[in-house]
């Protein structure tokens, strides 16, 4: 039994694909199955099991993977604090987030961190949802996950930042686009941009609507805030999306106008890690130049 061997198997059990981790390890199937299999031989039981659709791990499966997840996650911060040790601040920060965070949420921080630790090496991965971001987190030697915050994930610690008010963009023509604010109710009928549901933002908001009894139509969703005001910017209709900074302002010369809907319960967004109390000095200082470059950004707005 290897760490790799332990490693593999978490991530089968977590894409639930053979196949998908062959691809992303960049190598056969049948190496893939191949540390399964050893597995099996060493504790002498079935780890997982076949389904039409991929594999489950089977009870002793999910046994050895929660496990292996809780050891490799500490030996992981581990062996990266004693490389933050060797190396002092020439060291690496990972992140894993949506490919439009960095540009709402990290770009002065960027350039502050850079500026203190100019050696250190800052490195993005990108995923297009939360969970998607947790999985890396568990299965990679990521650092810090940008999440939107949401149910306790097992092995993960989430950490608040920012709770985001939720707008309604529309067309500086459109009939709506000289209110101050939009009561909820009033979404009734709006044909929306949907965000995608098994996204935490989208499911957040499908749940706050069937709450309340808000029925809204859609023909057209996108996998991105960004996406959805571009194409309310292009006329296909109406987004309901967070108020994340660097968005249009009144007297802007956007041809966008944001319209508050107070009523609707905020969305909360920041850090992931495995553990806070093992996470390197650099990924921490990075963390906090991000949570202080929001806080700055709306004390003075």
């Amino acid at each position: 039994m290897t760490l790799d061997d332990l490693r593999v198997f978490v991530a089968v059990c977590r894409a639930g694909s053979l196949s998908a981790v062959s691809r992303e390890l960049s190598c056969t199937q049948s190496a893939v199955s191949q540390h399964v299999k050893r597995l099996e031989r060493e504790t002498g039981m079935s780890l997982l099991e076949r389904q039409p659709r991929g594999v489950v791990p089977t009870t002793a499966g999910r046994i050895l993977c929660d496990a292996a997840a809780d050891g490799i996650a500490g030996l992981d911060l581990a062996l990266r604090r004693l490389g933050d040790l060797m190396n002092g601040e020439s060291g690496s920060v990972r992140i894993t987030t949506g490919g439009t965070t960095v540009r709402h949420f990290m770009a002065e921080a960027i350039v502050s961190f850079r500026r203190r630790y100019p050696k250190v090496s800052l490195e993005f991965q990108t995923e297009t949802s939360s969970r998607g971001c947790f999985d890396a987190l568990l299965t990679s030697h990521l650092d810090l996950a940008w999440i939107t915050v949401g149910a306790p994930v097992r092995g993960i610690e989430q950490r608040p930042v920012a709770d985001l008010p939720w707008v309604l963009a529309v067309r500086s023509d459109d009939p709506l686009a000289a209110r101050s604010s939009i009561d909820a109710p009033e979404l009734t009928g709006i044909r929306l941009i949907r965000l995608p549901s098994n996204s935490t933002s989208g499911a957040h908001l499908e749940t706050v609507f069937a709450e309340r009894g808000i029925r809204t139509g859609s023909d057209t969703s996108v996998a991105d805030w960004d996406t959805a005001l571009l194409l309310a910017e292009l006329g296909l209709g109406h987004a309901v999306v967070p108020a994340v900074p660097g968005l249009p302002t009144p007297g802007d010369a956007s041809p966008l106008r944001l319209i508050p809907i107070p009523a609707l319960p905020r969305l909360s967004v920041g850090w992931a890690v495995r553990r806070w109390d093992a996470l390197s000095p650099l990924a921490r200082s990075f963390a906090d130049a991000v949570a202080t470059s929001y806080a700055k950004t709306y004390s003075t707005a």
